[in-house]
Formats: structure tokens, C-alpha cells, sequence
């Protein structure tokens, strides 16, 4: 059975979306994206994720769209027309249409911003063979441009990361720069060393993660320790445990770092709790 997608407006078959071959998007990589998780038919931590998309618009000077305070709706009647359960909503709003390609900007007078949403189904999303696993990370040179904060569309060199990552065995990769991790090709990156969870401090150089904000939030409630610093490869391998954090995978444990093995190759307790803590309460705050 084919989705109902959202298109400028209209709900339509997912065969039948439509979007112009000017998009700047399609000719420049000009919007941005969110994805929101679903579990259990409600929306997890939308609000973070609508803040973000506001402030990732604003970084770039792409106009709000018509819709923007309908978006909520827009994510629920997705969800509710395609039997979403477990699963996430895309959401991408670009700067739309001009009349031509060209480098500068359109005259925002001029175009209206296209605005995308499609849902993908993920049953037992929560309960992930691989978080019971954990999953193996290699380290590649970060060589994105410089505003990793803005969630942009821009997504080619953390897709051939994973396609590294595949083709050496491991199930993802940490993105390198002077030594120092910055973040995984999709998600946030953490280690733990004694009783201290040590991620990476909030700049230009790392999205500013809305799971990282809920899991460090939970962390410090739960009386764990945080330290949000730049850290290095090195020292990641030589972690007792690690895991990254984003919306579609939650907490994951990392259990191997390159060649090195992490604690007994198995999630470590820090990991495994900050998962069940996370999953917990993003359900009861669910929407």
C-alpha cells in the first residue's frame, strides 16, 4: 500500500508527490530536515525538534513556511493516515523553487519554501537487535564544511562514512578532526571512563542533538557525572564503555572503536541504563 505524503499543502499518494527540478535543494542542497521518532503512535520530543528546525531556518535565512505552526498536526495525521506505531516522520523545508539555477539567492518575495513530510514505518523500533549488541564504530577525517550545527540537507559525506564503515565490517564511523571526535555520520558521540559520561561540548562543529539534550538532561538527573569536552580518538579506545545517541536509534551502545574492543565487547551498564531511562520517560512525555 502506498504512503500519504505531504507536499505544499496537500496530502497526496506517495507516487503522485511532486517536486520542481529547481528546487534549491535538488540544485544547491539548500534547505534543512528534521526527523521526529514515533513510538507507540505519539510524536517523541517534537517541540525540541520544531525549535531546531525554526533555528536552523533562521541560520540559513529561509523563510518559516505558511505552515510552520500547523506542523504538529501535519506529523500527527501522518502518522494516523499511514498506521504508524513505531517509526519516524521526515520533515524537510527547503528554500524552494526560483525560476532558474543560480548561486544567489532568490528574492524570498519571489519563492515560497517547499515543504516535504513522509513517514517510515520501524516496528519494534524501541527494541533493537542492536542495542542489545552494540555495534562497532571505525574513525574517518571529518572533512564537512564548518556549521555542522545547522541541520541541513548536506548529507553525502556522512553517507559515504556509513558506506566505509560497511565496507571495513563495522556498523558506522566517528568523524576525526585533530585528533579529536566530533560526532558519529548520524549521531552524537559519547564515552565513559570511571563514573564520567564525556561528550563532546555544543559548537559550530557538532549538531546540537535533541536526543544529546534529553539523555545528558536524564544523565545529570540520575545523579550521573557529565563532562562535555572535546576528547580523542585515543581515548576512546581506551573508554570502559561508549554509545551515540540521535532519534531514530535513541541510546546505542558502542562496544569496539577500530581495532579496539571496549570493557567485554558486550553494552556496559551506563549504556544499557541511560536507554532504558530514555525510553521511559521521552514515553510518558510523548505527544
Amino acid at each position: 500500500m502506498s504512503r500519504t505524503v505531504y507536499v505544499n499543502g496537500q496530502y497526496l499518494p506517495e507516487g503522485d508527490a511532486k517536486v520542481s527540478i529547481f528546487d534549491r535543494a535538488f540544485l544547491m542542497a539548500d534547505g534543512v530536515y528534521e526527523v521526529t521518532s514515533v513510538l507507540d503512535g505519539k510524536l517523541i520530543d517534537f517541540d525540541g525538534h520544531l525549535a531546531r528546525l525554526e533555528r536552523s531556518l533562521s541560520e540559513l535565512d529561509i523563510q518559516k513556511p505558511d505552515c510552520f505552526d500547523d506542523l504538529l498536526e501535519i506529523h500527527r495525521e501522518l502518522v494516523r493516515v499511514n498506521g504508524i506505531t513505531d517509526g519516524m516522520v521526515y520533515l524537510q523545508v527547503t528554500r524552494g523553487a526560483a525560476e532558474d539555477r543560480d548561486f544567489v539567492f532568490p528574492d524570498p518575495e519571489e519563492v515560497k519554501p517547499t515543504v516535504v513530510l513522509f513517514t517510515q514505518s520501524k516496528p519494534g523500533l524501541a527494541d533493537s537487535p542492536a542495542s542489545k549488541k552494540g555495534i562497532k564504530v571505525i574513525s574517518i577525517e571529518d572533512i564537512r564544511w564548518g556549521r555542522r550545527d545547522i541541520k541541513t540537507v548536506q548529507l553525502l559525506y556522512p553517507s559515504m562514512g556509513k558506506m566505509m564503515a560497511k565496507k571495513a565490517g563495522a556498523d558506522d564511523a566517528w568523524m576525526i578532526e585533530d585528533g579529536h571526535v566530533t560526532e558519529g555520520t548520524s549521531n552524537n558521540a559519547y564515552i565513559v571512563k570511571g563514573d564520567t559520561i564525556i561528550t563532546r561540548q555544543l559548537s559550530n562543529d557538532i549538531l546540537h542533538g535533541i536526543t544529546r539534550a534529553a539523555v545528558l538532561r536524564f544523565a545529570r538527573e540520575a545523579q550521573m557525572k557529565v563532562e562535555e569536552r572535546h576528547f580523542t580518538i585515543d581515548e576512546a579506545k581506551d573508554a570502559d564503555e561508549a554509545f551515540v545517541t540521535s532519534a531514530s536509534t535513541f541510546v546505542m551502545p558502542v562496544v569496539q572503536v577500530d581495532e579496539a574492543v571496549l570493557g567485554d565487547g558486550t553494552p556496559g551498564p551506563v549504556s544499557k541504563r541511560l536507554r532504558e531511562i530514555y525510553l521511559e520517560e521521552s514515553r510518558k512525555a510523548a505527544i
